[in-house]
């Protein structure tokens, strides 16, 4: 009987000495990893994506606009015009059931820079978008980008291409407003350059 609970205690000392040894060494591997990560967090907590991911617009992109398979992604809110992410802009009845506005109705314009001044700011938000997707403004918007990056790592971190980036520089923005309760420029608050809109004169 002795011997009996001699050897139990003895398993159950293995046991636990088992259990022991297993959950240190989990530990261990658990810090050593959690180690970098929190470093890293420390330098860069918000990780910036890169611009060699970002998919820009470009020319060739415009030659696949009349494939009638081809879906967009459009401005969505608007109640008289949307601005799909081709650079087109239409009158919302002349949207198709693919998201893309109809380039055979007179009313779609590409690439309109129309109410946009020339400090690209313009009164229209889907105006804005359409002239922002222009591939001839990827030089101003990676600069503008360049800039943000500083500032604004949550916003860029959720960005992938140019039709993001143009509707959300387009938004106004606290940028757009003065005194807290009105427009720099109430005929000109969607911009997507690296200037906020110019004060208006009274």
């Amino acid at each position: 009987m002795w011997t009996l609970c001699v050897v139990r205690f003895i398993r159950r000392k293995c046991v636990l000495g088992i259990i022991f040894t297993l959950s240190l060494i989990y530990c261990i591997v658990s810090f050593v990893q959690e180690v970098p990560t929190e470093e890293y967090a420390e330098v860069n907590p918000f990780p910036v994506r890169k611009l060699t991911k970002f998919q820009w617009r470009s020319e060739s992109d415009d030659n696949a606009t009349a494939d009638s398979q081809m879906t967009c992604r459009n401005s969505v809110q608007g109640k008289v015009l949307i601005a799909d992410d081709r650079g087109y802009v239409c009158n919302r009845g002349d949207l198709l059931f693919t998201g893309c506005c109809n380039v055979n109705s007179e009313s779609t314009k590409h690439y309109w820079c129309e109410t946009c001044k020339d400090n690209n700011c313009c009164s229209i938000y889907e105006y804005c978008i359409s002239c922002c997707l222009h591939p001839d403004k990827k030089e101003l918007l990676q600069k503008v980008i360049g800039k943000a990056e500083q500032t604004f790592h949550v916003l860029l971190s959720s960005i992938s291409d140019h039709f993001e980036l143009c509707l959300a520089k387009c938004r106004t923005s606290s940028s757009s407003v003065q005194h807290e309760n009105s427009y720099r420029d109430p005929k000109a608050k969607h911009c997507y350059g690296e200037m906020p809109p110019m004060t208006s004169a009274p």
